[in-house]
């Protein structure tokens, strides 16, 4: 077996402060639960460095997990980060580079938001909406819609998904909806964000009586079930890849 795989976290990156420290803290955090890894962080946009810029600093040779820090596996994935990775093993110095699934949906996110619900004070008899950013890329609207159902059952009730952009309902129709058939019921809406920005101030704008915080909260630590899904990803990769390499009978260098 090589070196072992550096864990590469690639975030869309934001202009927010707030959120900038907040993301920053979660690349730590996996940072500091994984002591034995290197951890490197990455932006798909806005802020620097980019995923090819990252690739270059870390050591030739040297394989590399990227862990998207993107709640669906939508165009950055399949196609911003699949053309890095790309790109890396065709260069002059190649390494192997894969990329892992999107941090959602997944059980474990569905707490965390269960979680902020509750901090919100959620009542018996609100209606609950979940606040997703939207893709034009249909497999990325359905990993929100299934995100909406596992926070559906987590909270035993039932959630309606709304989207900030690219995808429908659009959320103020969608807390339009459920107040109109829900009269005199407080309209409570989940952001499903990974940390603040603009897209946060924009649930705050979608007409709900009550907007939770997003996954990331600056000036808390990262919530330890997202960690978990960070390092969950990158060692089901790294698994995968492994078994992989076994099967197909690839030589010791290859099968890091």
């Amino acid at each position: 077996m090589t070196a072992r795989p550096v864990l590469l976290a690639a975030s869309h990156g934001t202009s927010d402060p707030s959120g900038r420290r907040a993301v920053a803290s979660l690349v730590s955090a996996v940072a500091e639960r994984r002591r034995d890894l290197t951890v490197v962080g990455s932006f798909v946009d806005v802020q620097q460095p980019d995923v090819p810029t990252a690739l270059d600093t870390i050591g030739p040779g040297t394989p590399v997990v990227i862990v998207p820090l993107l709640l669906s596996t939508g165009y950055h994935v399949h196609v911003d980060l699949a053309e890095a990775a790309a790109e890396a093993v065709r260069s002059p110095t190649p390494r192997e580079v894969v990329v892992t699934s999107a941090l959602g949906p997944d059980a474990r996110l569905s707490r965390i938001l269960a979680e902020r619900l509750a901090s919100a004070s959620l009542r018996d008899d609100d209606t609950v909406v979940l606040a997703a950013a939207g893709s034009s890329d249909s497999g990325a609207v359905e990993d929100c819609r299934a995100m909406g159902s596992l926070l559906a059952a987590e909270l035993k009730r039932p959630v309606t998904v709304g989207f900030l952009s690219a995808a429908e309902p659009r959320l103020e129709q969608a807390v339009t909806t459920v107040r109109a058939e829900s009269p005199g019921r407080r309209v409570v809406v989940a952001s499903y964000l990974l940390a603040p920005g603009y897209f946060q101030s924009l649930v705050h704008r979608a007409g709900a009586d009550v907007v939770t915080d997003p996954l990331l909260i600056d000036g808390q630590s990262p919530p330890p079930e997202l960690v978990d899904v960070v390092v969950d990803r990158f060692e089901r990769q790294c698994d995968e890849h492994v078994s992989e390499a076994y099967q197909t009978g690839r030589t010791r260098a290859t099968t890091w």
